[in-house]
C-alpha cells in the first residue's frame, strides 16, 4: 500500500550523467550529489572503477555511450541528462551519443552538452587564428590517427541545435584543474570582450553544466564560457557595474 507523501514534499531531481567516468563527468557527478539529485552514471565497462568512490551513492550504467539501449536505459525516467560529447574514433561515436541521448530522454527533460569553443550555433562566433589553426591542424592530424574525428562532434551539435527538446550546449574554453571559483560567466559569441581569458576550472565547468539543469535562461543557447574570476570577467563586472553607477 502506498503511503502519502508529506505535504510540501519534492522529488530530488534525478540526473544522467553520459560520460561519468571522465575528469569532467566525475566532477558533475560530485555537483549533481551536493545539490541531493539522484545520479545515473554511464561509461564504458572497463572505467567502472574510476566510479569507486561514488559507487555506493550512484546508480552505474555500464557500456558504450553510443550504444542506444545503454542510453535508453540510462536516461529512463530523467529529469536531466548531462553529457560529454567525446569524438573518440572514426565511427560517429559524438554524433552516435547524441541522437541516443535525443531519442530516448523524456520529452520534457534538460538536455545539457559539453563541447569546446570550436563549436557554432549561428556562425557570428569570432575566432582567434591560434584557435583556428588548433582546430584546423589539431583536427586533421587527429583523423590522421584515427584518433579523434571533431567533425562528428560538429555534426552531434547540428543535430542537437535542430532538435525540439530543451537543449544547451555548454562550450568550454581552455581548462585547468584547481579550487572552485564558482558559476563562470558566458557570452553567445567566442570573441566577446568577457571571455578574452580563456580559461576555466575543470570543476566549475562541471558547476555550469549541473546548474545549466535548473537554469531556463540558458535553454535552446550555447553558451561559451570563462571563469568567473579571471581577468577579462573582472574587467567585465567592473566596467558593468561603473556603467549601471552612470545609469
Amino acid at each position: 500500500m502506498a503511503h502519502a507523501l508529506p505535504q510540501g514534499y519534492v522529488y530530488p531531481m534525478k540526473v544522467c550523467i553520459v560520460g561519468a567516468s571522465g575528469k569532467l563527468g566525475r566532477y558533475m557527478i560530485q555537483h549533481a550529489l551536493d545539490r541531493g539529485y539522484e545520479v545515473v552514471g554511464v561509461c564504458r565497462e572497463q572505467s567502472v572503477t574510476k566510479l569507486d568512490d561514488f559507487a555506493d551513492r550512484i546508480t552505474i550504467v555500464a557500456g558504450a555511450t553510443d550504444d542506444r539501449e545503454v542510453i535508453k536505459r540510462a536516461v529512463a525516467g530523467c529529469d536531466g541528462v548531462l553529457t560529454v560529447l567525446v569524438p573518440w574514433g572514426m565511427k560517429g561515436y559524438a554524433s552516435g551519443t547524441a541522437q541516443a541521448v535525443l531519442d530516448f530522454a523524456e520529452p520534457s527533460a534538460r538536455l545539457v552538452f559539453s563541447c569546446g569553443w570550436h563549436i557554432t550555433l549561428d556562425g557570428k562566433d569570432v575566432y582567434s587564428k591560434k584557435l583556428l589553426a588548433l582546430v584546423k591542424i589539431g583536427g586533421f592530424l587527429a583523423r590522421l590517427a584515427r584518433v579523434v574525428d571533431l567533425d562528428d562532434q560538429v555534426e552531434a551539435c547540428r543535430r542537437i541545435f535542430a532538435s525540439e527538446t530543451r537543449w544547451t550546449v555548454v562550450r568550454g574554453s581552455d581548462l585547468e584543474e584547481g579550487e572552485s571559483q564558482g558559476l563562470p560567466v558566458w557570452s553567445r559569441h567566442v570573441g566577446d570582450p568577457i571571455l578574452v581569458s580563456n580559461l576555466t576550472r575543470r570543476t566549475d565547468f562541471a558547476l555550469f553544466m549541473v546548474d545549466a539543469v535548473s537554469n531556463d535562461d540558458v535553454v535552446r543557447e550555447a553558451p561559451a564560457i570563462v571563469g568567473g574570476q579571471t581577468e577579462s570577467a573582472r574587467r567585465h563586472s567592473a566596467q558593468t557595474s561603473t556603467v549601471s553607477a552612470a545609469g
